[in-house]
């Protein structure tokens, strides 16, 4: 199994319980392709650099977790066919990028 690390922009005018409901759909089907989950982190509503779908903010989510490759076509599926989801990126990480995640979580935690 590789570890993967996914970033979605959600649609700025949903709830926070819409948004909250968003992102437990995307964990389900992670968990239910065998995934484990590492890392989840909710940054908020931010600007964006350029405007997608006539829109200038989004709800930025990060899941960290380990999963069979044949997961991800249909967790990204789901993310074409989701109209509340603006932009998502998904990256298979090597072991620098899994000891820099490591890190960040770490250097985070001391933050709060």
């Amino acid at each position: 199994m590789n570890q993967y690390e996914t970033v979605f922009i959600l649609n700025p005018v949903l709830s926070d319980d819409q948004v909250k409901e968003t992102v437990k759909k995307y964990e389900d089907i992670l968990v239910s392709g065998g995934a484990k989950m590492i890392s989840k982190e909710d940054w908020g509503l931010k600007k964006l650099s350029y405007a997608i779908q006539n829109k200038k903010s989004g709800f930025y989510h990060l899941m960290e977790y380990t999963v069979p490759g044949e997961v991800i076509n249909e967790l990204e599926l789901a993310y074409r066919r989701d109209e509340r989801v603006m932009r998502y990126l998904t990256v298979r990480l090597d072991k620098h990028a899994i000891a820099w995640a490591e890190r960040r979580r770490i250097r985070d935690k001391q933050k709060s």
